[in-house]
């Protein structure tokens, strides 16, 4: 059983977005993958989809998710539900930083723009599978 501190896995840094893959394909994980992120105030997240369900724990701070073209609040405690191949988006609309971890129905998840076409990720792990 692998224990894995989350201060040794990569960090990878966007403009205002923090990201660490915690559990995924370099963790033996096949079947979906754990992120946690930090977004800066002011910050978002890109305008993207992907073709798994994805569920985010929003552990503090406060935001707008749109999802679909519709905007809605959350803040610390909640958890947005978006469903596979969904637009989306999350916005820190407040003044500190959103700490969230998101879990992923796919390893490796592959993330597209509005369009359809792959955004590769710096933290994109190679495909295990043929279908990716």
């Amino acid at each position: 059983m692998p224990i894995v501190n989350d201060s040794d896995r990569p960090l990878h840094r966007l403009p205002g977005l923090d990201h660490r893959t915690v559990a995924g394909a370099s963790q033996g994980v096949r079947s979906f993958e754990v992120w946690k992120q930090t977004l800066a105030p002011g910050a978002a997240s890109p305008v993207h989809r992907h073709a798994c369900d994805e569920v985010i724990v929003v552990l503090s701070g406060s935001g707008e998710c749109m999802v679909e073209g519709q905007t809605r609040a959350f803040a610390a405690g909640d958890t947005i539900i978006v469903p596979p191949d969904v637009v989306h988006q999350i916005v820190n609309t407040g003044s500190e930083a959103i700490h969230l971890v998101a879990a992923l129905g796919a390893a490796p998840v592959r993330v597209c723009d509005e369009s359809g076409r792959h955004m590769p990720l710096p933290w994109d792990e190679p495909s295990t599978s043929p279908n990716q």
